[in-house]
């Protein structure tokens, strides 16, 4: 939750914010404005009036906002070919484009060190020569709370082994967004079933504090994690969907997350998975929309971040997406790379429990000076609109 909590029972919001009603979706941290009316800002160049160029040159600003903000740069100056060429975003291929696609990445070949970080510093470097050197600001995202098993295997995957992952990253100072689930689902793979229920008192009670703790963002994650597809290579709660139904699913998990005091503007589709068309549901309703490697099948490979038809997209790929001990190598190279560049870490808490907690603390213990709050990633795409 981008600038908002709960703690106590009681909505804790960002200074000067004012507390949004039930059921309307505001920007958390200005609260001034539904998010599904986003205004934006006045493109400087007027040659710019396509939407791919405009989502470009939004890019470009995201990109370099840290210089922009120091004047190191103006914002028109990041203008340039390289850059706006780094971070306009792709077409979505065709069906089995996507699906070669996939199979690079499956080789290696769309690893996000490379196939993201690399041309991103690389426009950097054309712009800004030396000085582009700068740390790296890891956005840490965790999937997610209440575990989507959590009803079938409590002992497993209940609320005590969430609480143990946000003591670790608390205790680090690393701050994080956690992937919030408004029900959970008996068997949640079997695309039949029709169960669900309400988070538990002892879930809505952990989701208030970590949601009050500081440099804790929240993002929905869908409105049960029950598939409709019963291959594992087609997990989805959302693919498929028409625009009714796809509205329906969005609103119902926003208005779940109302009653719980927590207005997220970010999300995060169960299993990374929703369809191209489906986009324009999601930007109505959030300001950034998270993805990873399933993603690729759905809507194509896609750098990150991207501005997209009125949102970011913020896809994470391996090695970044991953277990502790994965990332780590990678978070080191980055940092002795001095990339400059808002690099997504997805963990999963399951897996780090199932470790045994060490590698997720030494990671956070590494990457701690150089992860950013999501108020602040948040901040940077509003003033690069």
């Amino acid at each position: 939750m981008l600038g908002s909590g709960v703690a106590g029972g009681r909505v804790l919001t960002a200074p000067g914010a004012r507390t949004p009603p039930f059921g309307r979706r505001t920007c958390i941290l200005t609260a001034t404005r539904p998010i599904g009316r986003l205004a934006a800002r006045p493109c400087s160049l007027a040659a710019l009036t396509g939407s791919a160029d405009l989502d470009a040159l939004r890019g470009a600003r995201l990109l370099f906002d840290a210089e922009i903000a120091a004047g190191t740069v103006s914002a028109d100056a990041v203008a340039s070919s390289p850059a706006l060429d780094a971070v306009r975003p792709r077409p979505v291929p065709s069906a089995m484009g996507r699906i070669a696609q996939d199979v690079r990445r499956k080789l290696g070949r769309y690893d996000h060190a490379k196939a993201v970080d690399g041309p991103l510093v690389a426009a950097r470097r054309a712009l800004l020569g030396n000085r582009a050197a700068a740390p790296p600001r890891f956005l840490v995202r965790v999937d997610e709370f209440p575990h989507y098993k959590a009803w079938d295997e409590p002992e497993r995957f209940g609320s005590a082994g969430f609480a143990r992952f946000h003591e670790i990253l608390q205790a680090a100072g690393v701050p994080y967004l956690v992937a919030v689930l408004p029900r959970v689902s008996r068997a949640p793979l079997d695309p039949r079933g029709a169960e669900s229920r309400a988070l538990t008192d002892e879930e809505a009670g952990l989701l208030g504090q970590a949601a009050g703790s500081a440099g804790v963002a929240v993002a929905l994650h869908g409105r049960d994690h029950r598939t409709r597809f019963s291959d594992p290579r087609r997990h989805s709660e959302l693919c498929g969907l028409d625009p009714a139904a796809t509205a329906a699913l969005l609103d119902d998990g926003l208005a779940e997350l109302d009653r719980h005091g927590v207005y997220p503007d970010v999300f995060v589709a169960p299993y990374n998975r929703f369809d191209a068309g489906q986009w324009a549901a999601l930007a109505q309703r959030f300001v950034v929309v998270g993805g990873g490697p399933e993603s690729i099948r759905r809507i194509g490979f896609q750098r990150a971040p991207v501005w997209r038809e009125g949102a970011v997209y913020l896809p994470s790929y391996a090695p970044y997406y991953g277990r502790a001990r994965d990332v780590l190598p990678a978070a080191e190279r980055a940092i002795a790379a001095q990339t400059g560049l808002w690099t997504p870490l997805v963990l999963h808490w399951g897996w780090e429990a199932d470790a045994g907690w060490r590698e997720l603390e030494a990671l956070c213990a590494r990457i701690a000076p150089y992860a950013a709050e999501w108020t602040a990633f948040r901040d940077a795409v509003e003033r690069s609109r």
